[in-house]
């Protein structure tokens, strides 16, 4: 893989309920060793003199030993030094660091050629749509100027999503092919009973959690094999919607946005 948009690594270590060594404390060592200030260290890591301190002493109290020695003279003066367990630390942070991110290119590229996919690229994924549910086309029937696409995303759940033509063709959407299905919790119609007259995607599920606003409610739904499927609905159809309770969900097709990598 190549790109700003790769799938990287960032360590974080831990010990109990020890302070976490993460990649900012570690930057924030690096910034004083070179500046030779916490206070100028903060500045560039845009941190409050107050939050790069305490993480000082938290790494300090963390070891065996000082990574950072802070004169006196707080945030005005002072200065500060990293330590030589302190630059010890951090090579070894970063020695750890590069064989965590080696580790994971190799586990994705080994995924990826066992199932002919990026798996991780779901990670990437940004959206405004609530539901982005990552499925595989099983079926594509044209009509007219617009195909209809057939998606399974486990455990026997399929969505059909119809766009025009000429969007299938520039996504490249092929059966097999990898998909997701975007919707809009907006579009996403909630009922008790299952309602009468065919059309559209309905799906099965289970009400798992509710937040109510003033005038609607964001209800999600759980689906086969742990997904999930969000709707808002007005406040009078979420009212009879409590965790528990079994439910349909309605999409139009037309409502369902597809995306590929």
């Amino acid at each position: 893989m190549s790109g700003a948009g790769d799938l990287s690594a960032s360590l974080i270590l831990r010990r109990g309920a020890l302070a976490r060594v993460s990649l900012e404390r570690i930057a924030l060592v690096e910034a004083v060793a070179e500046l030779g200030s916490i206070s100028a260290a903060a500045k560039r890591l845009d941190l409050s003199y107050k939050g790069a301190w305490d993480a000082v002493q938290a790494l300090n109290n963390l070891f065996d030993a000082p990574l950072i020695a802070a004169g006196a003279g707080g945030r005005s003066g002072g200065g500060a030094q990293v330590t030589p367990r302190g630059h010890a630390v951090v090579r070894a942070f970063r020695d750890m660091e590069r064989e965590v991110g080696a580790a994971l290119a190799r586990l994705e590229a080994g995924l990826a050629s066992e199932v002919g996919e990026d798996l991780f690229w779901s990670l990437g994924l940004r959206t405004s749509a609530r539901n982005a549910l990552r499925g595989t086309v099983v079926a594509l029937t044209p009509s007219g100027v617009t195909v209809e696409a057939r998606l399974a995303i486990g455990g026997g759940v399929e969505i059909t999503s119809v766009i025009t033509r000429r969007s299938a063709d520039e996504l490249g959407l092929v059966v097999g092919g990898p998909v997701v299905a975007l919707i809009k919790s907006s579009f996403v119609r909630l009922a008790v009973q299952a309602p009468t007259g065919g059309g559209g995607n309905l799906l099965m599920g289970q009400v798992l959690d509710r937040e109510d606003g003033e005038t609607a409610s964001e209800v999600v739904v759980g689906l086969a094999e742990g997904k999930t499927l969000v709707a808002t609905v007005a406040s009078a159809v979420a009212a009879g919607l409590a965790p528990g309770v079994s439910v349909h969900a309605v999409i139009a097709p037309s409502d369902v946005i597809l995306a590929v990598d």
